[in-house]
């Protein structure tokens, strides 16, 4: 799938049916992965980092490490 607006429109409302208007996302990126730990778990925190401008922590237990850069490129 490649990203757009049909699938950004598609998410949306795929939101607002199953959560929502009021979980309805004022913007959306799409990266190709997520931080993870090895056991699979999302690093929320590193997402928000990233995305607040901050700075990001040890990245030593992610799985994948590449994916904070790429995020970083996206925002």
């Amino acid at each position: 799938v490649s990203p757009g607006r049909e699938i950004e429109d598609a998410v949306t409302k795929s939101i607002e049916t199953n959560i929502g208007k009021i979980a309805r996302p004022d913007d959306m990126y799409f990266v190709t992965d997520v931080p993870k730990t090895r056991s699979g778990k999302i690093m929320r925190r590193l997402i928000r980092s990233q995305l607040m401008g901050g700075t990001v922590d040890d990245i030593t237990t992610l799985a994948n490490p590449e994916a904070v850069d790429a995020i970083g490129k996206v925002l």
